[in-house]
């Protein structure tokens, strides 16, 4: 637990998965076909204020959903991949474009898709629910499930230890 408390003090990008890390992977279909989806308010919060403290927050989904870009955009997240058949180049043109290094990046993905983004990101990170193989190769769960709080988990954590979290400037609106 030590080595990876001292890797939060590097982090200055958090890079999530859509569906199943920001939501719990339902997927609501309305008699017209229309989806829909729910995320985590405390997720949300978290991600609102790591943008105002200065972090890089990213999404990389496999999903083209628009209320996702929507939902993100409105946290003041513009980094938001959607349609990612590669999310391991998406990932590295991210990284390359922004100068960020893999090892300032914490990556929370939670299924078969993210197997090797995850492997390439400094911290690789998961929700309680993730999938075996996906618990495996990360170096902390969360004890929160995808979409039930596993974003703010993480988030809260590094601003924490970086001595971000309770901020008076980020709170100041």
């Amino acid at each position: 637990m030590e080595s990876f408390l001292n890797k939060l003090k590097d982090i200055t990008t958090f890079i999530f998965d859509v569906d199943g890390v920001l939501t719990d992977g339902s997927v609501f279909v309305t008699e017209t076909g229309s989806q829909s989806r729910a995320f985590n308010i405390k997720d949300g919060y978290a991600m609102q204020l790591a943008v105002k403290c200065g972090y890089n927050v990213c999404a990389i989904s496999g999903s083209r959903s628009k209320s996702s870009i929507y939902r993100l955009n409105s946290l003041g997240i513009t980094d938001v991949f959607v349609g990612a058949r590669n999310k391991d180049e998406k990932f590295k043109i991210y990284l390359e474009e922004r100068h960020i290094k893999a090892t300032n990046v914490l990556y929370m993905g939670d299924d078969i898709p993210d197997l090797g983004v995850i492997q390439l990101a400094g911290l690789p990170v998961c929700p309680a629910d993730a999938a075996e193989e996906i618990k495996a190769v990360c170096e902390y769960v969360s004890p929160f499930a995808g979409g039930k709080g596993c974003a703010r988990d993480v988030i809260e954590k590094v601003l924490k230890v970086q001595g971000k979290w309770m901020n008076a400037e980020a709170y100041s609106w």
